[in-house]
């Protein structure tokens, strides 16, 4: 896990105090002297992360309206690794959940699993503006939150609740990356570090996914715990190792 500071609240109104509260961070006026320190932000409506107290009118944050304007890298090689149709899905590591976006506007239903506080906040604060936008509402309610670790709530799942697709994106570290997707993961980075249970990760997902489990991965990296997948599915900036367990239904 990280070794930076944990993140503070730059309070810009009256309403960051309740928040700061409900995900136990300190409150701060000005910017603190740590060039690592992480800010939590609330602007214009919407709540964001940074490195810095200027960067609260353009900060890290979830917004699935952008999304639905911008084509998805790598979209259409997602949505053939997960296979099926219309399958059900724990996005085991949702992020920003860009991905989980992805899957929900082809019709899947996810189940997005976040077990960092104020990342789980971003999603949560995305997915309440997505539900109130007529462009983005069917497909956000399509779209579940779960605050804490998959690894926690795949096991306590009925084997009649177990989704059809566990997906994994562990975080790993930031190369070839875009200038954009480089802030985002040095923003994540310093905020979780990186997924050192993820091997862990991919045993439970085994178990308890119906039909497979896919885990993306920059295309020439290795293997996630060393474990072979039977087969990938790669483009030029992103490999999906599918792990199949059970035929879907014709």
């Amino acid at each position: 896990m990280s070794s930076s500071p944990a993140p503070v609240f730059y309070k810009t109104s009256a309403a960051c105090d309740a928040m700061a509260a409900r995900l136990g961070l300190d409150l701060v006026k000005k910017w603190l002297p740590n060039s690592e320190q992480l800010y939590v932000f609330f602007e214009q409506g919407r709540l964001g992360i940074g490195l810095a107290p200027t960067q609260r009118e353009n900060p890290v944050a979830v917004d699935f309206v952008h999304a639905l304007q911008h084509r998805h890298p790598g979209k259409e090689l997602l949505i053939k690794a997960l296979g099926g149709k219309r399958p059900t899905v724990v996005d085991a590591t949702a992020g920003l959940g860009r991905d989980s976006f992805v899957m929900a506007t082809n019709g899947c239903t996810v189940t997005m699993c976040e077990r960092m506080p104020v990342v789980a906040a971003l999603l949560e604060d995305g997915l309440m503006r997505a539900n109130i936008s007529i462009d983005t509402m069917d497909i956000a309610a399509r779209m579940s939150l779960v605050k804490s670790g998959a690894a926690d709530y795949l096991e306590q799942l009925s084997a009649i609740d177990c989704p059809d697709v566990v997906y994994l994106d562990p975080m790993f570290p930031v190369s070839g990356k875009s200038a954009l997707v480089k802030k985002e993961m040095r923003l994540f980075h310093s905020l979780v570090g990186l997924d050192e249970d993820s091997a862990a990760l991919l045993d439970i997902a085994l178990q308890r996914a119906r039909h497979r489990v896919v885990v993306k991965r920059p295309p020439k990296a290795p293997y996630l715990a060393e474990r072979k997948p039977q087969l990938s599915v790669t483009g030029k900036a992103v490999r999906f190792d599918i792990y199949p367990l059970k035929a879907f239904a014709k």
